[in-house]
């Protein structure tokens, strides 16, 4: 199972989260993520260990606690779909769409409103 870990600090390496979620059982891969450009950490990364019950001790465990200087906030990661359907977006086009329906929306109402500014009640 995945283990999602952001604000790290940019010094942390897969080898540091090897070491620190070894603790809690066998880890079967580290993944500290780069920026293409610039080589430099993006500070997250993920951790797949073998066993789910591991997973839940190393996040109830590391979560919120201190390392390299910062606090670390770890979770179990999700696939990209869970994500997309939390946010009701698929797509960056989908997302600009519902945004321009929200602008036409929010002209229709200030439309409204300006009309009905006019009448006395």
């Amino acid at each position: 199972m995945n283990i999602f870990i952001s604000n790290l600090s940019y010094r942390v390496e897969d080898s540091d989260l090897k070491e620190l979620f070894g603790q809690f059982g066998e880890v079967v891969t580290t993944k500290v993520v780069y920026d293409n450009q610039t080589g430099r950490s993006k500070c997250f990364g993920f951790v797949n260990m073998a066993e789910k019950e591991h997973v839940q001790t190393a996040i109830n465990k590391l979560n919120r606690t201190m390392y390299d200087g910062k606090i670390i906030n770890v979770s179990e990661s999700r696939t990209r779909e869970e994500k997309s359907g939390k946010s009701g977006y698929s797509s960056s086009a989908d997302r600009k769409q519902q945004q321009k329906q929200n602008l036409n929306n929010n002209n229709s109402n200030n439309n409204i409103n300006n009309n009905n500014d006019d009448k006395i009640f």
